[in-house]
């Protein structure tokens, strides 16, 4: 039986499939007022009723454009400000949050076809969990209007016809994932959007499993040769929707840009969405050479040119939709998000195993179809050039990968001083606070709202040598478009005492000063030592690695770059025993290594030989007999590989020899049984009576959450019951009991706790 779960909806606009460059402006703006402590900037935000925080953030004047080689965001480069007022979450709001748990994934994406290819298989495994899901595709991905492969008759291009065959074609792919045939009946219907826009839904439900597509069908090419990147950057522009063949929208809409915001916000806040999937909002640069040609890349960046303003366009009405619930409810909407990279899986080592591929293969081979099929659909049944094995044979390998633009575990987790869980995330685009009602309860107080936003979903949280927390995010510290600032900074929250409240939000800056380069900033990485030191590093836009160090006297250096080698996002930091900082970070070729001679000292680069290519971000952590465990999987392997290497004691020419001495007591042994992908979290957990395990934490091919004992050659996966899903990567910690816990976030936006007795700890 069909059921038309949700009625009513909001105006999504735009078709984004593109890295953009942005002006830099200068800040100084009324109602924007920062004072220096320390080396740091504290920003006060004024709220003087008539000025928007954007609107303060971007200055209020207008600037010129910087003319970059690359991710251009169209035209002359050359832009005006706009006079348009921009609603923005507050950083320094810390309203409460709504208490409605009812879960519901939103998915904005440019074309059809870029949640089976970038956002699976986590959206599939948090569909098939019982989470209904909405996914808005803002373009009509009509392109040239060729729907041919070879073997087919050559005919007239047929724009209208191309796009209805992607529609059928999503819905050969959610019938799929559903679990029922693939050309089950879909309830089409009209629906009424902000700003007189119109579009077309599909629905469709089996069971307990629902799924609705909503097309806005914005042309890719709009009259005046206006394309997505251009209604980003550019005021007084308009785009239009176009109608797609057999659709039962036949009115075309336009799209300005606030249009488009206010569209995609009213959605936000009509469906109340608890996860939110969007593509990458900063896409990477990339070099173009005879080695990695530019195919489908847009300018220097590793994405297409719709893809990076649709992110854009959906993290600034997040924002918004958080901005305005919160002063109409007086509480902000819990929700978590994930961003995901794009053309990017070309680019770098493949991170999934051949099991979890073919997952993603039925779906997209769904989608594609097959000029021989009858679907009902006088459009098309389905994308032809993605059907049958041609998704595996592309050299571009898109479906043979899923990354996180933020990596990192949802949420940061701890303990404090009474014993009980802390875990740390974000909510709503703020910071949040969860706290164990008591001592392994397994039962979260409400969340605390720490404000800070918007800021991107993964955070670093970190005890100083004084037990004060403190917490680093990456924010979106302007997010405006139409020739306005689009600029990202690293921020910290620190208590003022131990368990104590919290300091008001203050500014670390970026270490890239031009704010087109300072937007690929990656999601800041922190530890803390027991000389007093806190040390900070990021992923640069040079995919390189830079870091500032906080003193004892709580002073800040500056940012610095340090030399290494290219890395991806996912920056893992350790204490050795002897207290020296560990840095690992995954490259192309192996997984690279920064360390110290001494505490105190500075970090430097220290290659380790034995270290093979990786598929993703590595999980390390201090070995019960002093040595250091570093795990994670080779391309497309389902096993990890467990690698063990001793540092060097102090004393003597540590420079010349660590290398050597961890070379020659290099171990690796492949981590039988635990089949699976993605990160592994590790943790070493003392055993009374017994020696030390290092635990073993990640995901079975299946999607669901596994540990495993590293130190047991004859051990075997824990699974996690079924009703613990995952959002993005969990946690690993023990609690004051030494206790084993799993803290993950649920698709209900509240995080979960599963305290698993392994065999041998029983």
């Amino acid at each position: 039986m069909l059921v038309h779960f949700v009625t009513g909806f909001v105006p999504v606009l735009g078709n984004l499939r593109e890295s953009l460059t942005v002006p830099y402006h200068a800040r100084g703006s009324r109602g924007l007022r920062a004072a220096q402590r320390d080396g740091v900037t504290e920003l006060n935000i004024s709220e003087r009723s008539g000025i928007s925080r954007r609107s303060a953030l971007a200055g209020l004047a207008a600037a010129t454009a910087v003319a970059a080689a690359g991710c251009s965001g169209g035209g002359d480069g050359k832009s005006s400000a706009s006079a348009s007022p921009v609603r923005a979450v507050n950083p320094n709001a810390t309203e409460p949050f709504t208490g409605d748990k009812k879960s519901l994934l939103l998915q904005v994406m440019a074309h059809p076809d870029d949640d089976l290819y970038f956002m699976n298989p986590d959206a599939e495994h948090i569909v098939r969990s019982g989470v209904p899901v909405v996914s808005v595709y803002v373009t009509a991905g009509e392109a040239v209007g060729q729907n041919w492969i070879k073997g087919m008759p050559k005919t007239k291009p047929d724009k209208a016809a191309y796009s209805s065959s992607r529609h059928q074609g999503l819905r050969q792919a959610y019938a799929t994932m559903l679990g029922v045939d693939k050309f089950t009946p879909w309830q089409k219907s009209v629906i009424d959007l902000p700003g007189g826009v119109k579009a077309e839904a599909n629905v469709l439900s089996h069971g307990n499993l629902h799924a609705q597509l909503i097309f806005l069908n914005i042309a890719m090419l709009s009259p005046g040769d206006v394309r997505i990147p251009f209604l980003w950057e550019k005021p007084g522009l308009e785009m239009r929707s176009m109608i797609a063949a057999d659709s039962p929208c036949q009115t075309v809409s336009k799209y300005t840009h606030d249009t488009l915001v206010d569209v995609l916000a009213g959605i936000m806040d009509r469906f109340k969405p608890t996860v939110i999937h969007t593509m990458d909002p900063d896409p990477e640069f990339q070099v173009h050479d005879a080695t990695h040609p530019k195919d489908n890349d847009y300018g220097s960046c590793s994405d297409h040119r719709d893809h990076t303003p649709t992110a854009l366009f959906t993290w600034k009405a997040m924002s918004q939709w958080v901005a305005d619930a919160t002063k109409r409810d007086r509480k902000a909407p819990p929700f978590t998000t994930t961003s995901f990279r794009g053309y990017y899986n070309q680019r770098w080592p493949h991170n999934l195993p051949l099991d979890v591929v073919d997952q993603k293969r039925k779906l997209v081979n769904a989608y594609g179809g097959d000029p021989h099929w009858e679907c009902g659909n006088p459009g098309g049944c389905g994308d032809y050039g993605q059907g049958g094995d041609r998704s595996m044979r592309n050299r571009k390998a898109w479906i043979r990968s899923t990354h996180y633009r933020y990596p990192g575990a949802l949420p940061a987790t701890s303990t404090d001083k009474a014993g009980r869980l802390e875990a740390y995330g974000v909510l709503g685009t703020q910071a949040v606070r969860w706290i164990e009602t008591s001592p392994g309860s397994g039962r979260w107080a409400s969340p605390q709202n720490l404000g800070g936003g918007p800021l991107a979903p993964t955070l670093s949280s970190v005890k100083d040598s004084k037990g004060r927390r403190l917490i680093f995010a990456l924010r979106f510290s302007a997010l405006e478009g139409q020739g306005r600032p689009n600029t990202r900074e690293i921020v910290m929250l620190e208590q003022r005492s131990p368990d104590g409240p919290f300091k008001p939000w203050t500014s670390l800056g970026n270490p890239v000063r031009k704010e087109w380069r300072g937007r690929r900033v990656g999601c800041p990485a922190a530890i803390a030592t027991p000389d007093g030191r806190v040390y900070l590093y990021v992923r640069t836009a040079d995919k390189g690695l830079a870091t500032r160090v906080r003193e004892p006297n709580g002073h800040w250096s500056g940012w610095k770059d340090i030399d290494g080698s290219e890395i991806q996002e996912g920056i893992t930091v350790m204490l050795d025993k002897q207290q020296r900082v560990h840095v690992f970070a995954p490259g192309r070729d192996s997984v690279h290594h920064w360390t110290q001679d001494a505490p105190g000292k500075e970090v430097y680069f220290q290659p380790l030989d034995g270290l093979p290519q990786p598929g993703g971000q590595a999980g390390a952590t201090l070995a019960p007999d002093g040595s250091i465990t570093v795990v994670y999987r080779t391309p497309a392997a389902v096993q990890p590989v467990v690698h063990t290497f001793t540092p060097p004691e102090l004393g003597g020419d540590a420079q010349q020899t660590a290398a050597d001495v961890a070379a020659r007591s290099m171990k690796s042994s492949t981590l039988q049984h635990f089949d699976g992908y993605g990160p592994i979290g590790t943790h070493t957990l003392p055993v009374r009576g017994s020696k030390d395990s290092v635990m073993m934490l990640g995901r079975a091919t299946n999607g669901g959450v596994q540990l495993q004992d590293s130190t047991s050659p004859s051990a075997t996966p824990l699974r996690a019951p079924d009703k613990f899903v995952a959002v993005g990567t969990v946690s690993l910690l023990a609690d004051a009991d030494q206790k084993l816990c799993v803290v993950g976030m649920g698709p209900d936006a509240v995080p979960w706790i599963w305290r698993p007795k392994p065999a041998s700890h029983t």
